[in-house]
């Protein structure tokens, strides 16, 4: 049975997140309805990660299982025409060795997470930034994001309903930078706690604010209790932007 790896880039503006729901549309869902559309097969798309709704996604990974093989070309070009007008595209379909998973083969996430530092509210990019009125500290921001990189137990930036097995984690990079009016925020590591990036960015608007020291990212961290730290930041200025994997995967 060949598999495929597929990278898809997608909007999350009025999406129910990645999986599969009685609720809403969602990113797996409209993937597989377009595969069976194209070839009357129903298979289930595994995704490396799980976004949330309002969640965006530069290049998500996932892969699938089909009865009969197919060109990826022809297999990338037909599940987008049948993902209109959804704002899901496949940015590229490979074939895959069965082994291939893309949530467990995966050795690293990087998100971002974009601030709009500005009074004006944002026209072209309503629903894809976090819009943050009063002018933010970015280095005291920098200072406090340094007590949260290597491996720790996150239980502070943990949701309450996250099925991860166990709190401890390794973020492997929090760097954030100013681009014009925006502040980005690009964390990295294998994997992470449901929430994780969204609170910790809340957490980090508290210190540009000035209403926390840097310190203070520290103490809450060691909290290790979820009333200890900042607001969740809003979906929609997270971006799930690359799955790293070992080496490329090697054509069939």
């Amino acid at each position: 049975m060949p598999r495929y790896k597929l990278t898809i880039e997608y909007d999350g503006t009025g999406l129910v997140g990645w999986q599969r729901q009685a609720n809403g549309l969602s990113v797996q869902g409209a993937l597989e309805t377009a595969i069976t559309r194209f070839c009357g097969e129903r298979t289930t798309i595994h995704g490396a990660g799980r976004t949330d709704a309002g969640v965006h996604a530069l290049a998500q990974t996932a892969h699938l299982d089909l009865t009969r093989a197919v060109a990826p070309e022809v297999l990338r070009s037909a599940v987008n025409h049948h993902l209109r007008p959804a704002a899901i595209s496949v940015l590229a379909a490979e074939a895959a060795p069965d082994e291939f998973d893309a949530r467990l083969s995966a050795t690293g996430r990087i998100y971002l997470y974009r601030i709009l530092n500005r009074r004006a509210p944002p026209a072209l990019e309503r629903g894809r930034v976090w819009r943050v009125a009063p002018l933010l500290d970015v280095d005291a921001m920098r200072e406090g994001a340094r007590h949260l990189i290597g491996h720790h137990d996150f239980s502070t930036f943990r949701d309450s309903l996250c099925q991860a097995k166990s709190p401890l984690k390794t973020l492997d990079a929090l760097e954030l930078r100013r681009s014009g009016e925006e502040i980005h925020i690009e964390a990295r590591a294998r994997s992470f706690l449901h929430h994780q990036v969204r609170n910790m960015a809340g957490t980090l608007k508290l210190v540009g604010l000035g209403r926390w020291h840097p310190d203070d990212v520290a103490r809450a961290l060691a909290a290790r209790d979820r009333r200890a730290g900042g607001p969740t930041a809003p979906p929609e200025g997270l971006y799930l932007v690359e799955i790293c994997y070992p080496t490329p995967i090697a054509p069939l």
